[in-house]
């Protein structure tokens, strides 16, 4: 009997994750994600009513995965299986769930923002949220059972999802890093890759987006230093101190929560996405806020509030805001462009603790962003960042460690696929054999 992957979105493109694992005569869907660039195209703003916006419309912009390629097993499907909390793997859910009268198994953080999501989308789906915590396992069907094997990634309790199957293990290592000291949660559990590989790994899915970077992935606690050098080191007083990052990036907001109040300020967060991840965060016992932050949701209320921050003195707070990537309706933008208005002044501080996501929508919505900012005269620092994705020599020892028998790249262009073909060429994989680089739409058969 062969186990079959279907490429249903994230294969060929970085985005739109969503893989159909059939084994027998059981089907199980790994992930159901946005293309971030494609969905914020099509939806034109952050606060748009996303309920008006129908699944059919969002598959036409590419915006959400085209499930309509494995129509054939939704009958068989057992499971929907998240790996961790972004919205390219799980933003979709609100829009395709509800076709599969399956539950949804994921983290409790995830969990949490899931919730969040629907809540604030408006939005019901029948499908129940089951939670297992990382490194833990749970039978989810006559014949499979499902293991959440912990492993670090640039949000919270992100697992390597492992299906155990009469047919063999599959490993879904979607998204990524070795991080041997994270600011949260634990390290990845080796002891667990090498129980798997002890059994016997049949095929590994793996984040490849970096497979032509030659490096390692440095830990957390690194741009938690390079945060902590331009805040406490570069002088800002009486300076505007802006930090924008990714909302799910709970750690790095942790970082910059806990430097603000190192150096008198009053950590003021700004956006829905922010709001939605950290209210998760709360909600699943992740981290713990408190009174030491304010979180400010819509613009209506960030009008109100920067107008006070204002008058009480920009000096006594740091804000940490949405729009990293230059989105044109995110805070940050809506600040450069006076929507938002707030007296910006000369060496005001512009900390962008991220990098560009690779696409070029994003790369040209930061540069139009950063040439705004800069006409206003203000200090940018760039690249306060370490990525969430392991580079070329991670997946070099994530395949030492577990040794799978047939490897699959996922996540990453075309272009990224290749450099990942060639390294896996080198470790002994045989293209069309061991070795199966597909896209959108095609399907592997693993004898």
């Amino acid at each position: 009997m062969a186990i079959e992957i279907y490429a249903v979105g994230g294969y060929g493109e970085v985005g739109r994750n969503m893989t159909a694992v059939k084994v027998g005569e059981e089907v199980f869907l790994l992930d159901m994600g946005l293309h971030m660039p494609n969905y914020i195209r099509y939806t034109e703003e952050e606060e748009t009513e996303l309920k008006k916006h129908t699944t059919e419309e969002l598959r036409k912009a590419k915006a959400v995965p085209d499930d309509t390629l494995v129509d054939s097993l939704r009958k068989k499907v057992k499971a929907i299986i998240t790996t961790h909390a972004h919205l390219d793997h799980i933003g979709a859910i609100p829009y395709i769930a509800e076709r599969y009268e399956v539950p949804i198994y994921c983290t409790p953080f995830t969990g949490e923002v899931i919730k969040e999501i629907l809540r604030d989308q408006k939005r019901k789906i029948p499908n129940q949220i089951k939670t297992m915590h990382p490194n833990s396992s749970m039978k989810i069907s006559e014949n499979v059972t499902l293991e959440f094997l912990g492993i670090t990634h640039s949000t919270p309790q992100s697992v390597i999802a492992v299906l155990h199957t009469p047919e063999g293990i599959i490993a879904y290592t979607n998204d990524f890093k070795l991080d041997n000291n994270p600011i949260l949660g634990q390290k990845p559990n080796y002891e667990g890759m090498k129980k798997l590989s002890e059994k016997g790994v049949k095929v590994a899915i793996i984040d490849t987006l970096y497979a032509d970077d030659e490096r390692k992935t440095a830990s957390e606690m690194i741009a938690r230093e390079m945060l902590r050098d331009v805040l406490l080191n570069v002088n800002n007083k009486n300076k505007a101190v802006l930090v924008t990052t990714f909302s799910s990036h709970i750690a790095r907001i942790k970082s910059a929560v806990e430097f603000a109040q190192k150096i008198g300020r009053k950590p003021v967060l700004i956006g829905r996405s922010l709001a939605k991840y950290v209210q998760a965060a709360e909600n699943a016992g992740v981290t713990h806020f408190g009174k030491d932050i304010y979180i400010v949701r819509y613009s209506s209320q960030a009008r109100k509030e920067l107008s006070k921050i204002v008058k009480k003195g920009i000096h006594k707070y740091l804000l940490i805001t949405t729009g990293h990537q230059g989105e044109p309706r995110a805070v940050l933008s809506k600040m450069a462009d006076g929507i938002l208005p707030f007296p910006f002044q000369h060496e005001d501080h512009i900390i962008f603790s991220c990098n560009i996501i690779p696409t070029e929508v994003n790369i040209a919505l930061r540069e139009k962003l950063e040439e705004k900012l800069r006409t206003k005269g203000l200090r940018i620092f760039k690249g306060i960042h370490v990525s969430g994705h392991g580079g070329r020599e991670d997946m070099r020892d994530l395949i030492h460690m577990l040794k799978p028998k047939n490897v699959i790249p996922a996540h990453s262009d075309k272009k990224v696929i290749e450099a990942f073909v060639q390294l896996a060429e080198k470790m002994g994989y045989e293209k069309g054999k061991t070795l199966h680089p597909i896209i959108e739409g095609q399907k592997v058969s693993v004898e």
